[in-house]
């Protein structure tokens, strides 16, 4: 047996020692993972089984290795979803969130709104539209087999018209008849490479990680595509790094056909994500 005070003070030394930056929290998350109950109820353990503090020890070194935490516990929670997440696919990020909701506010503003995910990866975006947005006809579109996998099995039973091809050319079908295109694209430039997380560089898809030598590839595939699915009058949303506050609002903007170009920040204050209007 081993004391749970002493085992979390212990792993939260050695993740932050391996650069971690949420260390305390990581560390409790790996625990409650391993015993099975919620982080919150760890404060009811005193002393953990030698068992548990085996697993627990296998996990934290890989955790200290970079290996994301996601990945350890097989989830991650994006706004009021649970999705499968493991190697191959995107993490989803919290900042995410904030262009999720954006598109959320525009479909509660319509009768029967139909959206369009475009690069879904793990499913994320689309899910959450599809729990929070019931009334929405929801579409998603992934390239990579891996992440495909993985968003067929979170998007299962979603009602989530899901499909394996290129952002590029997907949904003919729904050509012009779209009120609201959504994208987290990938945008790393790949001069950027040093300078990208471990848990980022090393185990999410270069796919969707890198986008050009600017990091604005996707944006601009992005910013024509999306012109030939939504209807006049209909909006995009497109995340971005925090550098490209103006670059993308500019590729946008100089498209020729978008209004309303405005970029949004996220809860850091830090610019994350642009919206704009297709020309009426």
């Amino acid at each position: 047996m081993s004391s749970r005070r002493d085992l979390l003070a212990g792993a939260t030394r050695r993740l932050d020692d391996a650069g971690v930056a949420s260390a305390r929290t990581d560390a409790e998350l790996l625990l409650a993972h391993v015993l099975g109950r919620p982080r919150g109820a760890l404060v009811l353990v005193d002393d953990v089984a030698a068992a548990d503090v085996e697993a627990f020890e296998a996990l934290l070194l890989r955790r200290a290795a970079r290996e994301p935490l996601q990945h350890l516990t097989g989830s991650a929670w994006f706004r009021t979803v649970e999705l499968a997440v493991g190697p191959g696919v995107f993490v989803p990020r919290p900042e995410t969130e904030l262009l999720a909701g954006w598109a959320l506010e525009r479909l509660a503003e319509l009768e029967d709104p139909v959206v369009v995910d475009l690069g879904t990866g793990s499913g994320a975006i689309a899910a959450a539209l599809a729990a929070e947005a019931p009334h929405a006809r929801v579409h998603a579109v992934e390239l990579d087999e891996q992440a495909y996998a993985w968003a067929e099995r979170n998007l299962s039973g979603t009602g989530v018209d899901l499909r394996h091809g290129d952002l590029a050319t997907a949904f003919d079908d729904l050509a012009g008849q779209v009120d609201v295109v959504v994208s987290n694209p990938p945008y790393v430039p790949l001069e950027a490479w040093e300078s990208v997380a471990p848990e980022a560089r090393d185990h999410d898809p270069h796919l969707a990680l890198f986008s050009g030598d600017d990091g604005l590839d996707a944006v601009r595939v992005l910013a024509v595509r999306a012109q030939v699915l939504l209807r006049r009058g209909g909006v995009l949303g497109v995340e971005h790094a925090d550098v490209q506050g103006d670059a993308v609002p500019a590729v946008l903007a100089g498209a020729g056909a978008w209004t309303e170009v405005a970029d949004h920040h996220d809860l850091a204050g830090r610019p994350r994500f642009t919206t704009a209007r297709l020309a009426r």
